[in-house]
């Protein structure tokens, strides 16, 4: 509810005036800056934004500047005010319920997606939007929350003859939209196996706990499909823009992570696919488990009605019924209805309906 309530605050306001949409994720704002090129790696946590100016006119560097958390809207505006970043860029970068999407504006690029995290003690699937503008020798980065899957990109800047210390910024957001695409990837492989396992189950032993876990995957494959699908036209988007920020040589990598997205989506589709059809055989095999109590109830039933046919004829008690006072009239009753029972249960056995 924090969302519409914050959404509805910046109802009347001009275009580009900066508010935060959405949740605080994040207990402090962190920035982090890293300036590199093939011979020298500066990496620091910044204590004031404007220290960020220090480093800005370094000769031959490129800057990666990432901030952990949107909610200080001063922060993101001085930034900004830093690199020339247009305000309508900034509002889409504190507005967090935004379309993953590119946008060139010349001097930079703008590109949103979404991030996703997985807990699995939970199986939840938690998701934040990222934000990344690419600029002239500088790279800026904004997140929701600490915490992402740009380690392993962070580690490969210690290797002085990495293509990310030789390479420019644009191969840097190639780098970081890879990290996110491939941990789509992880996340599918746990629902894969998740899902199998779920399966294997479902037909000998359906319970309704396994109908609602069904749901909750489904629900989990929609959120992964609305990330997916328009990544697919934000990295088309950065191959096509006609901007001197995107190098050919970075443009042969895009069109990889391309690739990887359209598996991502296929994937996405595959499980969605096998999700549906456990609805069904999950309906299927409750229908079966009860058709089966049916029959089963059904045969004792049918067993049952001629010995209740027998004893209710005897129950009348009517005087001239011979077998009444016959010595031997109750050991012959006994004994039919038992080969009547065992001859009808034999007879249904050798049917294959019991």
């Amino acid at each position: 509810m924090e969302t519409f309530e914050r959404r509805g605050s910046k109802t009347g306001l001009a275009p580009g005036t900066l508010v935060h949409v959405g949740e605080k994720k994040a207990e402090k704002v962190v920035i982090r800056i890293l300036a590199y090129n093939s011979e020298k790696l500066i990496e620091k946590e910044l204590e004031t934004i404007e220290e960020c100016l220090e480093f800005k006119g370094l000769p031959d560097i490129n800057l990666w500047i990432n901030v952990d958390g949107l909610d200080r809207v001063d922060i993101i505006e001085k930034l900004g005010g830093y690199f020339n970043i247009h305000p309508l860029t900034l509002e889409d970068v504190l507005n967090t319920g935004q379309r993953p999407k590119t946008e060139d504006y010349d001097s930079y690029i703008y590109t949103v997606l979404k991030m996703m995290l997985l807990d699995k003690e939970k199986e939840e699937i938690s998701i934040d939007q990222v934000s990344i503008i690419i600029g002239f020798n500088y790279l800026l980065s904004f997140q929701e929350r600490q915490g992402d899957v740009f380690d392993p990109v962070r580690g490969r800047f210690e290797n002085p003859a990495s293509r990310l210390r030789k390479s420019g910024v644009d191969y840097l957001a190639y780098s970081l939209i890879d990290a996110v695409v491939d941990n789509y990837f992880l996340i599918l492989e746990h629902f894969g196996d998740e899902i199998e396992y779920l399966e294997e189950g479902l037909v000998l032993q359906p319970r309704p706990e396994t109908l609602t876990t069904i749901q909750k995957y489904k629900r989990d494959m929609i959120t992964l499909r609305k990330a997916v699908w328009p990544l697919r036209e934000l990295i088309n988007g950065l191959q096509r823009v006609e901007s001197d920020l995107i190098r050919e040589s970075t443009s042969i990598y895009l069109r990889d992570v391309y690739d990887h997205t359209i598996q991502v989506i296929d994937s996405v589709e595959e499980l969605r696919d096998i999700l549906s059809s456990m609805v069904d055989i999950y309906l299927s095999s409750v229908s079966y488990r009860m058709n089966d109590v049916m029959k089963v109830l059904t045969v004792i039933a049918t067993i049952f009605i001629p010995l209740t046919f027998i004893v209710g004829v005897y129950g009348m008690n009517f005087e001239n019924m011979p077998e009444l006072k016959w010595r031997w009239g109750y050991p012959v009753v006994m004994l039919g209805i038992t080969l009547i029972a065992i001859s009808m249960f034999v007879y249904f056995k050798k049917r294959g309906w019991v």
